[in-house]
């Protein structure tokens, strides 16, 4: 039985990963890098650390996802460019965008969904066509955005809410207040759970990650993590969520069964065992 490719979002590598976004195909062994001073993608190979293609996207690419099946990247600039991953070439464009910013592939690989920030809509786009196929109003500034594992969840950042959107009816059926100036988001591998960080302004830091109980589209539980979290991601086997404490270059791990937090080679936070609950 041949195995079927699995795609991860890599963050927390090094303090210079905060800065682009690594979308891999474990099948195939590659990563691509956006890269935002030269409007390229490069392909690394993981296996010996090569550059084996840079592809010119001719927008500064702002976000970037791959396909389930790893045969395709979509990179957004101004318009989103759609890359075959074999051939390393650009094959087709999406527009009609006016200032996209985030993006997703939904699981099952027909449509890809992306945020636009100066609008407040979402695009949602078929892979099929590359055209856009309906456009979502969203709240103000939508920024993350992000897609359960069945496909049928849309989570939204905007504001300081995460719009909870069916991807069926493309209509926003819930909006669920969070912390301070939210950023990135992650869902858990069985979709029960969403964890969005929290950064606050620089005169008001927030400093935490909100947890969103799927089923009530509450947040069930705040959890106090390092300065400025920048980037999130969860374990594979769902135990841990790893949060990039920016401005102290320290990884908080939050024990997804307690909701405590330990922070690596950090004693300026003190927050080990630390945890906020909510009324």
């Amino acid at each position: 039985m041949s195995k079927k490719p699995k795609l991860f979002s890599i963050a927390l590598v090094s303090v210079a990963m905060i800065l682009m976004l690594i979308s891999i195909t474990d099948a195939a062994l590659f990563a691509h890098i956006k890269n935002n001073s030269n409007k390229t993608v490069s392909t690394l190979h993981l296996v010996n650390n090569a550059i084996t293609a840079t592809i010119n996207v001719e927008d500064t690419p702002v976000g970037i996802a791959v396909s389930p099946d790893g045969t395709k990247a979509y990179v957004v600039g101004k318009k989103v460019s759609v890359i075959n991953t074999k051939t390393n070439t650009v094959t087709a464009k999406v527009t009609g965008l006016s200032s996209p910013n985030k993006i997703v592939v939904n699981p099952a690989g027909t449509k890809m969904y992306l945020t636009d920030y100066s609008n407040n809509n979402v695009y949602v786009v078929s892979t099929k066509t590359n055209t856009v196929i309906a456009t979502v109003p969203i709240g103000a500034q939508p920024k993350e955005i992000a897609v359960n594992p069945a496909g049928t969840i849309l989570y939204v950042v905007n504001g300081n809410n995460v719009s909870v959107t069916n991807t069926k009816t493309n209509t926003v059926t819930d909006t669920v207040p969070v912390g301070s100036n939210p950023g990135r988001i992650a869902i858990a591998s069985d979709g029960t759970k969403v964890y969005v960080v929290n950064q606050g302004t620089f005169d008001i830091p927030d400093n935490t990650v909100s947890i969103i109980d799927t089923k009530t589209n509450t947040v069930a539980d705040t959890v106090n993590v390092g300065v400025n979290p920048s980037i999130i991601a969860i374990a594979p086997d769902g135990t841990k969520v790893y949060v990039a404490d920016h401005d102290n270059n320290t990884v908080s791990v939050i024990d997804t069964s307690t909701n405590t937090t330990e922070v690596s080679n950090s004693d300026f936070h003190k927050l080990s065992g630390s945890k906020t609950k909510l009324p």
